[in-house]
């Protein structure tokens, strides 16, 4: 029997000053070892569903719940959910001039496991997981994000993926603004993660992901909700047709 990991039940979400809903009676489960993609138009409520996940403190929730590992995570801190092994790769990583790499992973490394790390050990750990994306061992000495290419900021969120081994991982449009090349890196750290323990929930616009980090159920978002449910075909003909096309059975129902 399949365990669910994570739970969202009829969640409504709206921005504090605003009357009108974001998320509008939301519903998704996600069991363990499970990958799913959550596709759909600009506006759909996709990058609002990720940032709540995570604890931004900009929404404000007015119905529904969130479990993760059975655990309501409504009321907890962005740390806290963490800490339990809720992880969320950013669509546009935010540049901290002055925190290395080095540094801002080992606290978070430390944070995760709860445990004490020397400064030489980490450095080990590091640079195996910089090498597998990719990344030479020099990003480790530079200031988290600054500087750094679109592809690189989408690379190291892999990285610090890997470094904190979280149980469920939204992936929130991962693939925007990567070549060819950089979506093959990023794909191969993602499958490298997958396993019967691990969950990932791959938010995105385009099918081109799905190519390389194939979902097992994919789910299509309109209006603040899910519309529509199917296997990875699904994906392929959006690619071909659009969204509207589902917006059309939509109204013909």
């Amino acid at each position: 029997m399949k365990t669910p990991l994570l739970e969202i039940k009829d969640l409504w979400v709206k921005l504090p000053d605003e009357e009108t809903s974001i998320l509008q009676g939301f519903n998704l489960t996600i069991n363990e070892g499970e990958t799913h993609a959550l596709m759909g138009p600009n506006g759909s409520g996709k990058s609002t569903l990720a940032k709540i996940l995570a604890g931004h403190p900009g929404y404000e929730v007015t119905s529904g719940e969130i479990l993760f590992k059975g655990e309501e995570i409504l009321e907890m801190e962005p740390d806290e959910r963490a800490r339990m092994g809720f992880f969320l790769a950013f669509q546009y990583p935010m540049e901290v001039p002055g925190v290395t790499i080095a540094n801002f992973l080992r606290l978070a490394y430390q944070r995760r496991f709860n445990t004490e790390v020397k400064f030489l050990q980490f450095h080990g750990i590091l640079m195996k997981h910089l090498k597998a994306l990719e990344m030479e061992p020099t990003f480790a000495n530079r200031s988290l994000n600054e500087g750094f290419s679109g592809g690189e900021k989408k690379r190291l969120e892999i990285v610090q993926m890997s470094v904190l081994q979280p149980q469920m991982a939204v992936l929130d449009e991962t693939d925007s603004g990567l070549d060819i090349d950089a979506l093959k890196i990023v794909s191969k750290g993602v499958n490298a993660m997958r396993s019967p323990e691990r969950s990932f929930l791959v938010i995105t616009h385009y099918q081109r992901i799905l190519n390389y980090v194939e979902p097992d159920v994919v789910h299509v978002m309109m209006d603040g909700r899910i519309v529509k449910t199917g296997d990875r075909s699904l994906s392929v003909e959006l690619e071909q047709k659009g969204y509207e096309w589902v917006r059309g059975e939509l109204v013909g129902v």
